[in-house]
C-alpha cells in the first residue's frame, strides 16, 4: 500500500500531523482489518489522515515505529501475550479492534470446555499450542476500544479522525434498539426472532436488525443495560434461559451477566 500523495488534511485551517499507525493481528479471522481495506469509497481520504507503517493485510513493508496500534484478535498463546506487550511498549495509543480484542470474541466460546478435549476434537493427535482465549486488557492497558464483529468501518474512520485531531472519542451509551427504531425497523420479536438489541451498546446503526437478523451482542453491554428486563422479555416471548445465555455468551461481552444467570443471582 503506497502512501497517498493527497495534500495534508487541515482542521480549522491548521495542518494536522499524520500519526504512524500499525494494524496488528493476534488470534482472529482478520475480518476487522479487511473492513478497513474494503472501504474503497473513502479509503484514500482515510489514508490521508495517517501514515500506515504496518498492515500485513495490505502491504509488505513493516515497521515497529508507530504511534497508534490497532490490535485485532484475542490472546490464545504465550507468544501472542509477549507480542502484545511489545506492541504496547511501542505504541503511544493502543486500540482494541473488534470483539475478539475487546471481549475475547467468538474465540472465547472454547473457554466453556475442557481445553484438552477441544484440542482432541479439533486437531486429533496433532500438537497445537493454544490456551484459553482472553481479551487484550487481561494483559496490557488498552487506551481505546472499537466494538463489533466485524467493526463498522464508518465508525473506525470517525474515531481515527478524532484521534488525529485530538478530540475525545465517545461511544454511544444507549442500546441498539434506539438505532433500530430510528431506522423504522419492525421489532424482531414481532417476527419471532430473539434479539439482544435492548441491552447491547449502539454504534452499528442496528446493522443486523436492518437485515432482519436479531442482535447477538457483539458490541457488549450498553450503559445501564437492564438484564432483568431483558430476561423478562425473552421469557414472555417464549424463549428459554438457555437461548438467552447462548446469545449472551457468543462474543464474551456479557460474561458477568451469564455468570449471574447461572448462579441464580439475576432476579
Amino acid at each position: 500500500m503506497a502512501e497517498t500523495t493527497a495534500r495534508p488534511k487541515n482542521f480549522l485551517g491548521v495542518p494536522v500531523a499524520k500519526p504512524k499507525v500499525a494494524f496488528i493481528e493476534l488470534s482472529s479471522c482478520e475480518g476487522c482489518q479487511l473492513q478497513i481495506v474494503n472501504n474503497e469509497a473513502t479509503l484514500l481520504d482515510f489514508l490521508s489522515l495517517v501514515q500506515v507503517v504496518n498492515f500485513r493485510e495490505a502491504m509488505t513493508e513493516k515497521s515497529d515505529d508507530y504511534d497508534i496500534a490497532f490490535v485485532e484478535g484475542s490472546v490464545t498463546r504465550k507468544d501472542e501475550a509477549e507480542k502484545l506487550r511489545t506492541v504496547r511498549n511501542n505504541a503511544r495509543v493502543l486500540v482494541a479492534l473488534g470483539s475478539c480484542a475487546c471481549f475475547g470474541g467468538v474465540n472465547q466460546l472454547k473457554n466453556r470446555f475442557d481445553l484438552d478435549w477441544v484440542k482432541r476434537e479439533v486437531y486429533g493427535n496433532s500438537f497445537i499450542d493454544t490456551d484459553k482465549a482472553q481479551p487484550l486488557e487481561d494483559f496490557v492497558h488498552v487506551d481505546l476500544r472499537i466494538y463489533g464483529c466485524p467493526i463498522k468501518k464508518e465508525e473506525v474512520e470517525k474515531i481515527v479522525t478524532n484521534l488525529v485531531i485530538g478530540r475525545e472519542v465517545h461511544h454511544p451509551r444507549y442500546p441498539v434498539c434506539m438505532e433500530c427504531k430510528a431506522n423504522e425497523n419492525i421489532c424482531l420479536y414481532d417476527l419471532g426472532e430473539p434479539c439482544l438489541g435492548p441491552i447491547t451498546r449502539a454504534g452499528c446503526d442496528s446493522w443486523c436488525p436492518n437485515n432482519r437478523a436479531g442482535c447477538w451482542g457483539c458490541r457488549g453491554p450498553a450503559d445501564d443495560a437492564n438484564m432483568v428486563q431483558m430476561r423478562k422479555i425473552m421469557t414472555e416471548q417464549g424463549f428459554s434461559d438457555e437461548t438467552l445465555i447462548d446469545r449472551l455468551e457468543c462474543f464474551g461481552g456479557f460474561k458477568a451477566c451469564v455468570d449471574n444467570i447461572r448462579k441464580g443471582q439475576l432476579k
